[in-house]
């Protein structure tokens, strides 16, 4: 059984029952779901997962004191630690994991604070340039079964994407990025005999390429960990993944320098045919820096499109 479905599994056998009987009262204001850190939160988990941090649990969202106070997250917290401890094979932890515990109950506000900065998911152009992608991916990932306020379902909502500005800005430092690793620095360090350098290039290139595909589905992309999988999943550009895990996977000698040179020119005509199919290019070529500065061109906000290109990446 698959973490997600566990988790919802568990909660609907122990977890609802015990809301309903001994927290009826505010059960209205609650919100039930598994998201955040953890392979299981994106569907990612396997026989591996198990090893750490693995266990049958949910997450019951609190929100203001207001509306749940202190006493009845406590009484709420000795329950939920009283639901089994073991459930589908799994067991549960009797030590939170590194960074704290992702399963039980919680404040909505610290959740979306710890993962955003932002209790309320109200981000300022600032913070959405400087939140890590994966934060934000773990702030929306996973399954909300239960929202009776609306107000995890709302934040969640509000933070499902980059504002376009963000995306345009972030996806042209990308462009630079893959323009000088993989088209221009690639075959000189191959050129120059420094085939590690070369293999740094090609790697440079292929972590660019990930970022682009990522904002050219408007998806965050994961912990690198999990790149390559979720890269796999995405409606658009998911062919790449195989060419981009060979650019790294693979030496610079000889024939197969030129054959990775190829490969890095065929990514990168694929990725500007992406952009051309979403009005974000007015260049007319191949040269993935010149689409980086016509994307830059498009950001309407003055300040940010006027800041370094690689500012946001």
């Amino acid at each position: 059984m698959r973490g997600l479905e566990l988790a919802r599994s568990y909660f609907e056998e122990f977890g609802r029952p015990m809301l309903e009987r001994d927290f009826a009262e505010v059960l209205p204001h609650l919100a039930v779901g598994l998201a955040g850190s953890g392979s299981e939160c994106f569907g990612f988990d396997d026989d591996v997962s198990r090893d750490h941090d693995f266990e049958p649990g949910f997450c019951v969202f609190l929100p203001g004191e207001d509306l749940v106070d202190r006493r009845t997250a406590f009484l709420m917290e000795r329950a939920y630690a009283k639901l089994p401890k073991e459930y589908g094979g799994a067991s549960r932890s009797l030590m939170a994991p590194v960074g704290g515990a992702r399963h039980g109950i919680m404040r909505t506000t610290e959740f979306f604070s710890e993962k955003t900065g932002a209790a309320d998911g109200v981000l300022t152009l600032g913070q959405w340039l400087a939140v890590p992608e994966h934060a934000l991916a773990e702030a929306v990932n996973g399954e909300i079964w239960l929202d009776n306020l609306g107000e995890v379902t709302r934040i969640r909502s509000s933070l499902a994407a980059w504002p376009e500005d963000v995306r345009r800005k972030k996806l042209a430092g990308q462009l630079l990025l893959m323009a000088q690793a993989g088209q221009y620095n690639y075959a000189r360090c191959i050129a120059h005999g420094e085939v590690a350098a070369a293999q740094l290039a090609a790697y440079e290139f292929s972590r660019a390429a990930i970022g682009a595909i990522f904002l050219l589905n408007r998806r965050y992309q994961p912990y690198y960990k999990w790149a390559f999988r979720a890269l796999r999943s995405l409606p658009v550009l998911s062919i790449e993944a195989e060419l981009l895990e060979y650019l790294i996977t693979t030496g610079n000698d000889g024939e197969m320098a030129e054959e990775k040179a190829a490969v890095i020119e065929g990514i990168a005509a694929d990725v500007i045919d992406e952009l051309i199919e979403q009005g974000l290019t007015k260049a007319v070529c191949g040269d993935l820096e010149k689409h980086a500065y016509s994307v830059n061109d498009g950001v309407e906000d003055a300040g940010l499109r006027n800041a370094h290109i690689l500012s946001a990446v």
